[in-house]
């Protein structure tokens, strides 16, 4: 038989296009090429189509944004924390700060002035007057402080109300002596950091007072009424390693302690922490002294030193 002759196939011829160097164009070209109608390397199209994408999604990324924080919101309470004491990070012992306190002073607790330098004074003088100012007008608290009442240990607040503090009458630490500043003995404010529904618990049985307690307090203690003994002490000393006594006489203004009465906090409008006032009468001069000053209660911990303090504060002064 004849051979089959093979069938003719097309043949396929294949070229290829090496890629060339785009053509160089100017910057007014860039912006808008009139050949092609692109704007900014783009057409028309092709920027309605980015937009367009780039509108959905933010749209939805927002939206989403919006449902996470509204779910968050929706557990969170504005009268109360949802974690209190114990089951919250701050916890159930209360902090120890004191005023006045520069806002950038980072870590350093120091008041150093010139008693003679009037402008160096009246800066810490304006400090206090700064953070007494709620104390000293009622109109700057919220609701004008009308559910302020005067309190004391035989009349705690009603419901709904807070006892008032007044800062108008504490001798030589009130704002008409200038906080005795301009004389070279200084008044420092000590107050403790709120904690929601933390109650004190008090050192009222005078046979069972902490061994480390001063003894001034001790006694100061005992002198009083079982009532007048509910109260969270506050005690200052110096700290500096000398014989001689640098920091002087120290005088508790209106009194050496936290009433009871303003305990427990409880996020009502117009409450206002109480303050103990503590007038260093003839602190030494020109001499740096470290000062500690300490909560008494028993449920709030103690821990001294320059790291993990607790229930207590540590500051330097120093009056050139």
């Amino acid at each position: 038989m004849p051979a089959e002759k093979r069938s003719s196939q097309p043949r396929i011829v294949r070229t290829y296009e090496f890629p060339t160097k785009p053509e160089k164009q100017t910057l007014g070209q860039y912006l808008y090429n009139s050949q092609d109608g692109k704007i900014l390397g783009r057409t028309s199209k092709g920027w309605a189509q980015l937009l367009f994408f780039y509108a959905c999604f933010y749209t939805v990324l927002a939206a989403l944004f919006a449902i996470c924080m509204q779910g968050l919101l929706v557990t969170l309470n504005h009268q109360y924390p949802k974690w209190q004491l114990d089951e919250s990070r701050i916890g159930t012992n209360p902090g120890v700060s004191y005023r006045p306190q520069p806002v950038e002073a980072e870590g350093i607790n120091s008041i150093q002035y010139v008693a003679a330098n009037k402008s160096d004074v009246a800066v810490w003088v304006n400090m206090l007057n700064d953070f007494l100012a709620p104390y000293a007008d009622h109109t700057l608290l919220p609701g004008g402080g009308k559910n302020q009442v005067i309190c004391d240990f035989n009349t705690p607040p009603t419901a709904g109300n807070v006892c008032a503090f007044d800062v108008k009458n504490l001798g030589p630490c009130s704002a008409a002596a200038g906080y005795s500043y301009n004389r070279s003995a200084p008044c420092i404010f000590i107050k403790l950091n709120r904690i929601y529904g933390w109650q004190p618990e008090f050192y009222e049985d005078v046979d069972d007072l902490p061994t480390d307690m001063p003894d001034d307090l001790v006694s100061h203690i005992r002198s009083l009424p079982a009532p007048d003994r509910r109260q969270v002490w506050v005690t200052c000393k110096e700290l500096t390693a000398t014989d001689e006594n640098q920091l002087g006489p120290i005088e508790y203004l209106p009194s050496q302690g936290f009433p009871a009465y303003y305990y427990p906090y409880m996020n009502i409008d117009g409450y206002l922490s109480p303050l103990v006032a503590v007038h260093l009468a003839r602190p030494k001069p020109k001499t740096t002294i470290s000062i500690e000053c300490r909560a008494w209660a028993k449920n709030i911990i103690y821990r001294g030193g320059s790291r993990d303090r607790a229930g207590s504060v540590q500051l330097f002064l120093r009056i050139d």
